[in-house]
């Protein structure tokens, strides 16, 4: 089932189910007013859920609305955890290669990860406002998912059953302050403003056979200023599958319903010919990357962080052609006043 959040005046926001083609919804109330009812009380309100769900397929709700994204908030408007990893290698590798770093061996066996602000999320056609374009404004796409309850100390393959839904997100990062705060040896902090994410948050069986083992098996695309950067594949480099970042939190503390656990940018390797040269035939997920490929390949980079008034949308569509999460479509935007 498909499931959003309506914008209804308040900070949780109204609770509604989504036809699966996007087109209309229906209000969960006499269910759950908010989605963290329904992680907290998963096993009861789910079938009820996706009672209306069917009901909503069929064409026979009888309250059923138009589904207008622009009044979505993020689907879970804010929750008791945001963990963000780095699960596909090849983002950091680039990223290091272009500031002459290796990637310690460790990084290969264990996830990179941080905790990032999870009280202010915000929806996926709401502007990204940053107090200043020198920050240097930059997107990435990402997949994240939305737990249950999952004990400390869970292996990989019990962490995939805690998965309880799947999302889209721009986890904004503001690249010119990342240096100063890593210098200090306590991770990021004011470089990772409010993250946004898609319409809509999907239950596993929506996905079909792409989701495969804790991966998402189909093409995450990124346009930028109506120009499409990034086709990448979110499956088969995807170093450490959701499983694993789950199991890498539990590894000392419970993980409690409610939680969000990010991939990290998705990013494919480029592919070198015969004479050595090098192409990324599938683009990036964030500018910085495409930064870091200008640097390897000429030295310095040569494209510029966001400014305001450019636009980012984010979308996974199906085998089918059709848009599994809605899309996420943004504006960066000045403070008011």
């Amino acid at each position: 089932m498909k499931l959003a959040t309506y914008k209804d005046g308040s900070r949780d926001g109204q609770l509604v189910v989504v036809s699966r083609d996007l087109s209309t919804a229906h209000y969960a109330t006499g269910i759950a007013q908010t989605l963290q009812q329904v992680l907290d009380d998963w096993g009861f309100l789910s079938p009820q859920l996706q009672d209306l769900y069917v009901t909503l397929n069929q064409g026979k709700a009888r309250h059923a609305f138009p589904f207008d994204p622009a009044m979505c908030m993020a689907p879970l408007p804010r929750a008791y955890q945001w963990a963000d990893g780095s699960a596909y290698i090849n983002h950091v590798e680039l990223v290091r290669a272009a500031r002459n770093s290796e990637v310690p061996e460790s990084f290969y066996t264990d996830p990179l990860m941080y905790q990032g602000g999870s009280d202010d999320f915000i929806g996926p056609t709401d502007d990204v406002v940053v107090p200043s374009e020198d920050f240097g404004i930059d997107f990435e796409a990402e997949i994240a998912v939305i737990t249950g309850d999952v004990p400390m100390s869970v292996t990989p393959e019990q962490a995939l059953d805690g998965i309880r839904l799947v999302m889209i997100a721009n986890d904004v990062s503001l690249r010119n302050l990342i240096p100063a705060e890593l210098a200090k040896g306590f991770g990021f902090f004011q470089s990772k403003p409010a993250t946004a994410f898609g319409p809509v948050a999907v239950t596993l069986d929506e996905l079909g056979d792409s989701w495969d083992a804790g991966r998402v098996n189909l093409t995450l695309q990124s346009t930028w200023n109506g120009r499409k950067v990034g086709m990448c594949d979110a499956g088969p480099e995807m170093t450490f599958h959701f499983g694993q970042l789950i199991a890498h939190i539990g590894k000392t503390r419970n993980v409690r319903a409610g939680s969000i656990i990010g991939s990290g940018t998705v990013s494919n390797k480029g592919v070198t010919d015969a004479n050595g040269k090098t192409d990324w035939p599938k683009g990036y997920s964030c500018i910085a990357e495409k930064r870091a490929i200008e640097t390897i390949q000429d030295g310095k980079p040569s494209t510029a962080f966001m400014k305001y008034g450019d636009t980012i949308r984010i979308e996974m569509k199906g085998k089918d052609g059709q848009s599994i999460f809605g899309a996420i479509d943004q504006k960066i935007a000045a403070p008011k006043g």
